[in-house]
């Protein structure tokens, strides 16, 4: 039976969207629907709810209609330190919308609001109503003026300082690092409040910064009891009845040498006209149902988190490190896509259903490295019976990778750092993440499983879970064309194929890193939605997140609905309805938990590159332009993997100028010119590790 309320919610939103053209009132909606009079007050109830969840919008004078006719949008704020803000729609198909500071109402980075759009042209706007608070703790530095006490936050895009009433100081002093609670947020006409509920210790390590970040972000080291409890409920032993039984299979995981959690691996084979492609992923699901204490927990978190030595994960230790985990030499429950690819790169037929695999090796991907790309005899006979499996999965990669490139998937080549730590959690070395044949093997073996889930639930018409990346605005790529055309890099096309035509010239280029970069700003983000409308990155109709349940929660609600259908042959209506009603907020929640990560996870990066620098202030180092703006030069170390500026104000030997014609400094006096790529060195003059800045001056 399909619960009243969900029916009766349903049919409010139909009534507003298809059988009224104007914003009606409450008598009118009960009317229309023709609910008793003693109804009334749970007709207010759904309404409420229609409302805190962006469905529908009441005006000033009390009357409804729904959000997307009355000119609004629902979506997340972005905040700048300067005060203005962009809303990024829940919905997908519409652009970001720009609104000015004095139009923001208060919101904060992180808040889910609705937005009116007043210019549709120029995609400016006001926020009308916030939703839902993205922040409840900040941190910052107490501050005192006078008799009255204030936190200055240490976020850059906080353009707020936080009144503390005397009797809220918590014992701290003028001066003292402190987490403050927001007591009273922002309106148009007043700021925040708040009171300091922990004075923290002045940062003397750098696990102390992380530490730090996560307690700004909220992020949960710790899982309830109740959660821990049911986790532990589990037995140890395997049932394998109903699945698939695909032990025979030689099978292997392939990850980074400190991964724990492994939830993929692969079998392959040769088939009749190509290949047949196993990729087994961790059933997280037959663990964690719908709306048990362990998944509501995972919906929450939304993804694990990842530091430099450790990890917050989504799901406790006993599932994500055991029990779900493809751990070798052990029988373990998974969910397989097949795919049978032809020697073009299509698959012709593929098929998903409950299996049990049992691993037979844990591969690295330097381990698969020496194999395939160094061909080291040692490592060749230690796994001499895999490998025909390794060299048909390279074989299989060059097909897809081929056939991708082809259909315009975009390719960023965008170093990554890899920090490495000492045995007091202190950065050591601070380098460039390689990225081998092996990373991509599995990337484009994961792409091909996630793009094959999609497409068949999207063809059974069942409501899913979509990972889409919108088409680029001309506007964002006409604002680089400037730069393009100062580089050498002057294109007459337009859309996707500016970002493919320029990324193909600019290999192995100087400035390809810079260029990489400002191509992936000017794109939209990749977010979860339940509308698809394609992977514009991955030149993909269809595309969502299939295989990394233990780690990601939209997976993990992926798996759910795609084994209901499978067992079921199609969704009953209580999953319909079940799926309609939450499928929307857990795809906006997933969005904003993967950006509150990813955020945590860059503020700690830059925090470790600062703490590395801290003590080699006054050294010298080559390094090389990696960009430039009116204000100076951005410097990559050649030694290190770490940026930093070199201000114009501290080119002392001449008065510099940006050409932005030419994309490059120009000194007034000598005519010296500094442009990408240059080879430049410089001395450490400053290394800010609460503001996580190095400066760097000429040598």
């Amino acid at each position: 039976m399909i619960p009243k309320a969900i029916k009766e919610r349903e049919a409010i939103l139909s009534f507003l969207k298809t059988k009224t053209d104007r914003p009606v009132s409450l008598k009118e909606i009960s009317a229309a629907l023709r609910l008793p009079k003693h109804e009334s007050r749970a007709l207010k109830r759904i309404l409420n709810s229609l409302i805190n969840s962006g469905d529908i919008y009441k005006t000033r004078i009390g009357l409804y209609g729904p959000a997307e006719s009355m000119n609004l949008i629902n979506g997340s704020f972005q905040a700048h330190k300067d005060g203005f803000g962009f809303v990024i729609p829940d919905k997908s198909g519409e652009g970001d919308l720009f609104i000015p500071r004095r139009k923001t109402m208060g919101a904060m980075s992180g808040d889910r609001v609705i937005a009116r759009v007043e210019s549709p042209v120029k995609r400016d706007g006001a926020i009308i109503k916030i939703l839902e608070r993205g922040k409840k703790k900040m941190i910052g530095r107490l501050h005192q003026d006078k008799q009255s006490f204030y936190v200055e936050p240490k976020g850059r895009n906080f353009p707020f300082d936080i009144y503390i009433s005397p009797g809220n100081k918590g014992g701290a002093k003028s001066g003292s690092l402190v987490v403050v609670e927001i007591t009273t947020y922002p309106t148009p006409v007043r700021g925040p409040e708040g009171k300091v509920v922990k004075v923290l210790p002045e940062v003397d390590e750098p696990r102390m910064e992380i530490d730090m970040i996560v307690e700004e972000r909220s992020l949960p080291r710790r899982f309830p009891a109740h959660v821990l409890k049911e986790a532990g409920e589990f037995p140890d032993t395997v049932h394998t009845r109903g699945r698939v039984d695909c032990r025979g299979l030689l099978t292997v995981t392939i990850d980074g040498e400190d991964a724990k959690d492994f939830d993929d691996a692969i079998s392959i084979s040769r088939g009749k006209d190509g290949f047949v492609l196993y990729v087994h992923i961790a059933d997280v699901s037959h663990y964690v149902k719908w709306d048990s204490v362990l998944d509501l927990e995972a919906r929450q978190r939304g993804t694990s988190v990842y530091f430099p030595g450790s990890v917050i994960p989504m799901l406790p230790e006993r599932l994500s490190n055991n029990l779900c985990s493809l751990v070798p030499k052990k029988d373990r429950l998974t969910f397989t896509a097949e795919l049978h690819i032809n020697k073009s790169g299509t698959i012709m037929k593929k098929d998903f259903y409950p299996s049990v695999i049992n691993s037979n090796e844990r591969m690295t991907y330097t381990s698969v490295k020496k194999i395939l790309t160094d061909r080291e005899p040692a490592e060749r006979k230690k796994y001499g019976y895999l490998l025909e499996n390794f060299e048909m999965m390279e074989e299989l990669y060059n097909i897809l990778k081929k056939k991708k490139t082809s259909q315009g998937s975009l390719d960023f080549d965008l170093p990554e750092p890899d920090i490495l730590l000492d045995i007091q959690g202190a950065p050591e070395a601070v380098i460039k993440a390689e990225r081998y044949m092996s990373h991509m093997i599995i990337e484009e073996f994961m792409i091909a499983a996630n793009e094959a889930v999609a497409s068949h639930l999207e063809s059974l018409g069942v409501p899913s879970i979509y990972r889409v990346h919108e088409k680029p605005d001309t506007s964002k790529l006409d604002e680089l064309k400037p730069i393009f055309k100062a580089l050498g890099y002057e294109t007459k096309k337009s859309g996707g194929s500016v970002f493919r035509s320029i990324l193909n010239k600019a290999k192995g280029t100087a400035e390809e890193s810079m260029l990489n970069i400002l191509l992936l700003r000017s794109l939209k983000q990749a977010k979860y939605s339940t509308d698809n409308v394609g992977h514009f990155g991955l030149a993909s109709k269809s595309y969502t997140h299939f295989t990394s349940p233990i780690r990601r929660y939209p997976d993990l609600a992926v798996h759910r609905i795609l084994k209901e259908v499978i067992g079921h042959k199609k969704l009953s209506e209580n999953m319909r309805q079940y799926l309609n009603k939450n499928l929307p907020q857990i795809a906006a929640h997933s969005s904003q938990t993967e950006r509150t990560a990813a955020d945590a996870e860059r503020e700690i990066v830059m925090a470790m590159k600062a703490w590395f620098m801290k003590d080699k202030v006054g050294n010298e180092y080559e390094g090389v332009v990696a960009g430039i703006n009116s204000q100076g030069l951005k410097i990559q170390l050649k030694d290190f993997f770490v940026e930093g500026f070199l201000r114009v104000s501290s080119m002392t030997d001449d008065y510099y100028r940006f050409d932005e014609e030419k994309y490059r400094l120009i000194g007034r006096r000598g005519k010296k010119r500094f442009t990408l790529g240059d080879e430049i060195s410089v001395r450490v003059e400053r290394v800010d590790v609460e503001e996580r800045d190095i400066t760097f001056g000429l040598v």
